[in-house]
């Protein structure tokens, strides 16, 4: 249950709200008049909690709950105890997710400035803005309604913060427009300078990152996790992105809406696997690409979010190639290059085929591939 040093209850509400907020259904004999005064997990619920179920491998602690109210699906409300009243829902865990919405709402900020934060004369600071200790807001940054920026938050100058947006302890934008209703956590960096140099012999020459970081609507970006802006072309983040802790997106990249990037996430690391092995479910479209080799490859995205989802490379007849970490439970390969590179969730058994460092290009490219490079 949530510790009242750190959260602040709004409690209680009658069962009839809960069902209107969760857009649930009051069960029969249910009463609408129960004062509900907390949300709890179905193991420590007791008398004036509701909880919630919607995994099956929870109902043994659903069938002993003592909780007084429970949101549930409603093919599982056969297996309640006696005396709980049950909110029936077809999605219990977005409606318990409202419900402790309901209970825990956001802070919405003191709508002030704190007397040791700076805000440059000509920044723009919408109604109801809240700046913390020791922020800063630069020149000509433009903050809308409701905006919250926490202790030592940095907007450099120029950037854009759209209504209801919070930026938490720490954070810093530069060079970016960050839409409405966003959520970035404490030390989230937006706008740094992309990783783009010329490389050579003489010496690395930076190159000049142009462009900016666009970052949409209800997006979502956890603590420390940084987005590069891009070089000429600007990164982009899609409305309703929810981005983990400890996430690095670098220059250019384009993310499209509603999707969710994990800790971890890679967007390199790749695993063969056999065709026949593979399904895809939803609509992906392909482009053609060229390798170096020279027998390019197709390349297939979500034809909803755009993300790259797994290749055929035409020298690997009846494989493809999956980007591994987009998976909820990581493959474990047959083949492995690069093994002191080795990722840590990869288990290399006595059967895999592994190879130490990148196969020579001299011995396996033909003539007029290795032209094109020389």
């Amino acid at each position: 249950m949530a510790d009242p040093r750190f959260f602040t209850n709004k409690g209680p509400f009658s069962l009839a709200a809960l069902a209107e907020i969760s857009g649930a259904i009051l069960a029969d004999g249910a009463d609408p008049d129960l004062l509900i005064e907390d949300v709890a997990p179905l193991d420590v619920a007791d008398a004036g909690h509701i909880s919630f179920l919607d995994n099956r491998k929870y109902v043994p602690a659903f069938e002993t709950s003592s909780a007084a109210a429970c949101i549930v699906a409603p093919n599982f409300a056969d297996r309640a105890p006696d005396g709980m009243a049950l909110l029936l829902s077809e999605t219990p865990y977005r409606g318990y997710a409202q419900i402790a919405h309901a209970f825990y709402p956001a802070d919405p900020g003191a709508g002030s400035v704190h007397v040791t934060a700076f805000v440059d004369a000509t920044a723009v600071l919408g109604a109801d803005v809240t700046v913390g200790q020791n922020a800063v807001i630069e020149s000509d940054a433009h903050l809308e309604t409701g905006v919250v920026v926490e202790a030592g938050a940095f907007v450099g100058r120029g950037v854009t913060v759209g209504a209801g947006t919070m930026v938490g302890l720490g954070a810093s934008l530069s060079h970016c427009d960050i839409g409405a209703n966003c959520q970035l956590h404490p030390g989230v960096r937006i706008g740094t300078r992309g990783f783009g140099f010329d490389m050579s012999a003489d010496g690395h020459l930076d190159v000049p990152q142009l462009g900016r970081v666009i970052v949409g609507d209800s997006v979502e970006i956890g603590a420390n996790s940084t987005i590069d802006r891009g070089a000429g072309p600007d990164t982009v983040i899609g409305d309703g992105c929810k981005i983990d802790n400890l996430v690095q997106i670098g220059h250019n990249v384009k993310i499209g809406k509603n999707c969710k990037i994990s800790t971890g996430s890679s967007f390199v690391i790749h695993t063969m696997i056999m065709e026949e092995d593979f399904k895809i479910i939803g609509d992906v479209a392909s482009i053609n690409l060229p390798t170096g080799s020279g027998k390019g490859y197709h390349a297939y995205f979500c034809i909803i979010c755009g993300v790259y989802v797994f290749c055929r490379y035409g020298v690997s007849k009846g494989r493809i190639a999956l980007r591994t970490q987009t998976l909820e439970n990581p493959i474990q390969p047959q083949a492995h290059i690069f093994v002191k590179d080795k990722d840590p969730w990869i288990e290399i058994s006595d059967k895999s085929i592994c190879h130490d460092k990148m196969y020579d290009r001299e011995k396996t490219w033909p003539a007029e591939s290795l032209n094109r490079i020389r």
